[in-house]
């Protein structure tokens, strides 16, 4: 199986059409056939359905797009990545991350990398809500610190830390006169999580899983974390958070209380599973080297604050 071949499928499964995707190949039509019928005998099942006048994909075919992608997209960038090093250039690597990163790790991470590899140019990309995998489901990152659970893409994730979670509500909710409650305290309140298409990630962070199956009632939609938190302050939502929004995110109208029965989230570094650049295994490395190194602020991470917080500001 090589390279052509699988530029050759792509380019027809983007067009669904063998004269126009010839033409931008600058190959032959019959070359071009040819070429996607010995892709199909070394998969061992069709790929495109065609006729006198279509083409279409087989579910094979389109399970077999993304993977096609992605190992064009990879050998582009090493390609690339190459052509600029030679030519004396640095190496770049792409580090996403959602809200938060990981933590008071965040920046030791970093550093271990750049200390090992001054060499490389490292580019920081933030993702919102919409996308909990910081850019590896679309091969916009190269590496991510992403929070876990959600939809993994078959991405390989190294965990970091587990997090406690909490709940964030008004200091007018009733609620707020307490330091702990239970998932049965919080079922019936409206809950206010970002908004994604990832079906996983917004199951967990509206407690699907103790609702007998039932949705939830009311569900406010946001954009950020500041406008989570503006909702939440202003009464018209609780919402399922990390315990370090005790400390990223305080605010005089917000109290964040522990939930004592609910599973923490994880955070963890990860990367798509198609094979491994050397400088994602270099970042990975440093990543966990720092985890094992620093056990004093994992513990004070998945431990939590000693106290709750108290109305008008965040834990000192």
């Amino acid at each position: 199986m090589n390279l052509r071949r699988l530029r050759a499928f792509v380019t027809v499964a983007e067009e669904l059409h063998f004269t126009r995707a010839a033409a931008k190949l600058f190959v032959a039509q019959q070359s071009l056939s040819k070429q996607i019928a010995e892709l199909e005998d070394q998969v061992g099942t069709r790929l495109l359905q065609r006729t006198s006048r279509s083409v279409e994909l087989t579910p094979a075919g389109t399970v077999f797009l993304a993977t096609a992608r992605e190992v064009l997209a990879c050998f582009d960038r090493g390609v690339d990545e190459a052509r600029r090093v030679g030519l004396g250039e640095q190496a770049t690597l792409r580090v996403g991350f959602v809200v938060g990163a990981a933590l008071e790790l965040t920046t030791l991470i970093l550093s271990e990398f750049t200390g090992r590899h001054p060499e490389v140019r490292v580019e920081l990309h933030e993702f919102g809500f919409s996308d909990p995998s910081a850019g590896l489901a679309t091969a916009s990152t190269d590496v991510a610190f992403v929070r876990l659970p959600s939809s993994t893409y078959d991405l390989v994730t190294a965990p970091l830390f587990t997090e406690p979670c909490v709940v964030g509500v008004s200091t007018s909710h009733p609620l707020s006169a307490r330091d702990r409650v239970q998932v049965k305290d919080l079922l019936d309140e409206p809950i206010a999580i970002g908004r994604t298409a990832d079906t996983v990630w917004r199951d967990f962070w509206t407690l699907a899983g103790h609702r007998g199956g039932k949705r939830v009632r009311n569900v406010v939609e946001t954009h950020s974390q500041s406008e989570e938190v503006e909702v939440v302050a202003a009464g018209m939502a609780c919402n399922i958070t990390p315990a370090a929004a005790r400390r990223y995110s305080p605010h005089p109208g917000v109290r964040f209380l522990s939930i004592d029965d609910y599973p923490g989230s994880v955070v963890a570094v990860a990367h798509r599973s198609s094979p491994l650049a050397p400088l994602v295994a270099a970042f990975v490395d440093a990543a966990t080297t720092v985890r094992d190194r620093e056990p004093g602020i994992l513990r004070a991470i998945q431990g939590g604050p000693s106290r709750a917080d108290r109305p008008g500001g965040a834990v000192q």
